[in-house]
């Protein structure tokens, strides 16, 4: 069994990994003790590698603890492929023990506060029991249960169609007989264990994929040059889809009843989908923690890449997509469903994790082109896509040439979507303007950057512009929306005025009380300035 494997079979939380191996992934033999020095009674002498291929539980000092390294280099030296310490709660891990696993290449694993070692050993040994039960790849997580492939040969004999029951990555969970007359398709999703790409690709331009996550009716493709016909069905748990149901002709029509047959079948398989869901929870969770630490900077960034599947030089971009309205509301956690499942399925490797009101989506850019990552912004900012949701804005960042860099281009994603929304409030550019890449920003990041670093110089700050704005925003913020029209308008009154739907000489008799009444001189250059980045602070921070 492969150790991603047995960190997927973990939905417990029992494990937490520090490092990955140096290799892409590795196979795991067994389970050995071994006390503080790296050896257990009765192991091998000095030279022995009795422990080739195993994970070591070393029992000893935790990983907060610099002798602890020393088990780190007994492991290596008996041939493990992975060693487990004791997590000390708070406390990071040595430096010293950190280094050691690096020189040597284990994957090092803490083991969570409250699980004591004989849990971990027969969590492990679960695992590998498993395994050796089932057989496979070593890639794919644990199988959803001998059930759904008992379904999946009852909806074949009660459609008249050949089956596959697939996740929202579109991965082939569980499928009926595969009869002589299937179609290339078929036989390459079943072989593949997965939807390939381009049918993917395919079934998203033709909106097949959009009526499918959003809809709760059977969905009929007709027959093509390239398939027969297909009918399609969401598995649901309430609001949440769960997978699909595929039914092909292949070979034979389907029943007249076949579509009935359809929707009783996504009821039943619900249950079987929700243990699915629940067994990749551990997985899940190790996914969204990698990500996390990714695209804000944090912790380790080879191991990151290694526990999402990533190749560390994998070239990628960060896209980031807001709701405008409150992250609460049941509509834009149903759009932000449906994006999330668009996003996910735009290519093999793509990954997405939810925050309040946002997705944040790692998209693994091979070409190294950033219109990639602008076409998906532009997807994901198409108009609602469901009924009565939400639109969106989204902001892709750069294309960056690792992995470990995508902190980078989140935090330009995030800029560019702070744009939109600043657009989106003065009301420029229109439907057009809920997406954009760097160049489509403009200087807006740069701008937004020198307010970022401005703004604890301000509110440190005082005198009369200070003073004009903290009392005119206790009175509304006549001040300063007017000066902030006249800075946009460079100084011209007339425009101003028409920007603010006022007559002129309103707006003049405006600018006469910011002189007389606080006493800011707008001809001042360097008072100008001061008052332009006031009024800037102000309108980033929402406005008056």
């Amino acid at each position: 069994m492969s150790l991603r494997r047995i960190l997927a079979f973990d939905d417990g939380g029992a494990l937490r990994l520090l490092l990955g191996p140096a290799e892409a992934d590795v196979p795991v033999h067994g389970v050995v003790f071994g006390d503080s020095g790296g050896q257990e009674a009765g192991s091998g002498g000095p030279g022995s590698r009795d422990a080739e291929g195993q994970v070591v539980l070393a029992v000893g000092p935790p990983v907060s603890a610099p002798e602890a390294a020393a088990a780190v280099r007994e492991a290596a030296r008996r041939g493990a492929c992975a060693v487990v310490l004791r997590d000390t709660e708070g406390v990071p891990a040595a430096p010293e023990v950190l280094a050691a696993a690096r020189a040597s290449g284990l994957a090092l694993l803490v083991r969570a506060q409250g699980t004591d070692w004989a849990d971990t050993a027969s969590l492990l040994r679960s695992a590998l029991a498993r395994s050796g039960a089932r057989g496979g790849t070593g890639d794919e997580l644990p199988p959803p249960g001998d059930g759904l492939g008992a379904l999946a040969a009852a909806i074949a004999a009660s459609t008249g169609g050949s089956i596959t029951i697939e996740d929202t990555s579109f991965r082939v969970l569980a499928h009926s007989a595969t009869l002589p007359e299937a179609d290339g398709v078929r036989r390459s999703t079943i072989l593949g264990g997965r939807v390939p790409e381009e049918r993917i690709a395919e079934l998203r331009r033709s909106g097949i994929l959009r009526a499918l996550w959003t809809s709760r009716e059977v969905i009929r493709r007709p027959a093509s040059e390239d398939g027969p016909e297909r009918l399609i069905i969401a598995v649901r748990n309430g609001p949440e889809v769960l997978g699909s149901i595929w039914a092909a002709s292949d070979g034979r029509s389907l029943s007249p009843l076949a579509a009935e047959a359809l929707r009783r079948s996504a009821d039943a398989a619900a249950p079987h989908l929700i243990r699915h869901r629940l067994r990749e929870s551990g997985a899940v969770r190790r996914r969204d923690e990698a990500l996390r630490g990714l695209l804000h900077g944090h912790g380790d960034g080879p191991t990151h890449a290694w526990s999402l599947g990533l190749s560390p030089d994998t070239p990628c971009a960060v896209v980031i997509a807001e709701s405008a309205r409150a992250a609460d509301a049941p509509a834009v956690r149903r759009s932000l469903d449906v994006l999330a499942l668009r996003a996910a399925s735009y290519r093999a490797g793509t990954s997405v994790l939810r925050e309040a009101g946002r997705l944040l989506v790692l998209l693994p850019v091979p070409s190294g082109h950033s219109r990639e990552a602008l076409g998906l912004a532009r997807e994901l900012a198409a108009p609602a896509p469901v009924p009565g949701g939400v639109p969106v804005r989204a902001g892709a960042g750069p294309v960056v040439a690792s992995v470990l860099l995508a902190a980078s281009s989140h935090e330009e994603a995030a800029l560019v979507v702070r744009v939109l929304r600043k657009r989106e409030r003065r009301g420029e550019g229109g439907d057009g303007a809920r997406y954009a890449g760097p160049a489509e920003a403009g200087s807006g990041p740069d701008v937004l950057r020198i307010l970022d670093a401005v703004r604890p110089l301000w509110e440190s700050g005082s005198g009369p512009v200070h003073e004009l704005v903290r009392a005119d925003l206790a009175a509304g913020g006549v001040l300063v929306r007017t000066l902030d029209a006249y800075f946009d308008a460079a100084g011209d009154v007339t425009r101003a005025a028409e920007l603010m739907v006022v007559h002129p000489n309103t707006l003049r008799y405006r600018l006469r009380r910011v002189r007389e009444r606080f006493g800011v001189d707008l001809d001042d250059p360097d008072t100008r300035l001061l008052a332009t980045l006031a009024v800037r602070l102000c309108d980033e921070a929402g406005g008056p």
